[in-house]
This record gives structure tokens, sequence and C-alpha cells, in this order.
């Protein structure tokens, strides 16, 4: 890619970025009083990375059932209330110990 045809799509992104950014908050001047659509809009960061990741994380390790051990440790120990770490390690833990037995079978 040229240096020319580079700086205009960053221009572009950082513009979009910004409105983004700034619509709701020259759209909204006086708090929102609605604990429905306040807790709403607090849950919408949440839906959305999982339903950016989640489909992906099935088809990340190139066999479904690798991939299922790993999101059925991650559920579980999200479930029980630990850190992202610990899930996050736990859960790689658990596809390549699901690799490592695959690879014996």
């Amino acid at each position: 890619m040229s240096w020319g045809a580079f700086f205009p799509y960053v221009a572009v992104m950082a513009a979009v970025t910004y409105l983004i950014r700034m619509l709701p908050l020259t759209a909204f001047r006086k708090p929102i009083r609605s604990r429905f659509i306040r807790s709403f809009l607090t849950y919408i960061p949440y839906a959305v990375l999982g339903a950016m990741t989640f489909p992906e994380v099935l088809y990340s390790t190139g066999d479904l059932r690798t991939a299922a051990a790993g999101v059925a440790v991650a559920v579980i120990l999200a479930w029980r209330g630990k850190g992202l770490l610990t899930v996050a390690i736990a859960a790689c833990l658990a596809v390549a110990a699901a690799q490592g037995l695959m690879l014996l079978l």
C-alpha cells in the first residue's frame, strides 16, 4: 500500500471513530433517567464483544471438539466468578489437553 493511500484511510477511520464517540455526547445533553435504557446501554459492549468473539472461538483450533472443550472450561470458570486471566489460561490449557488427547486417539 502506498503512503498516498494510507493517510486518507487513517483520516477516515479517525473521523468515524470521533463521530461515534461524539454523537451521543451532543445528542443526549441531559442524563438518561430511564433504568431500562441505562441498563440496556450498559450491556451493549458485552453483547457486541460476545457476538464478535464467540463464533471465531469455535473455529480457531481447527477441530470443533477441542474448541468446545476450551469453551466449556471458560464458561464454567467464568460462571464461578474467576478472573479473566484465569479463565483464558485455563481455556487454553483445556484446548491443549484436548488436542493432545486427540493425537493419542
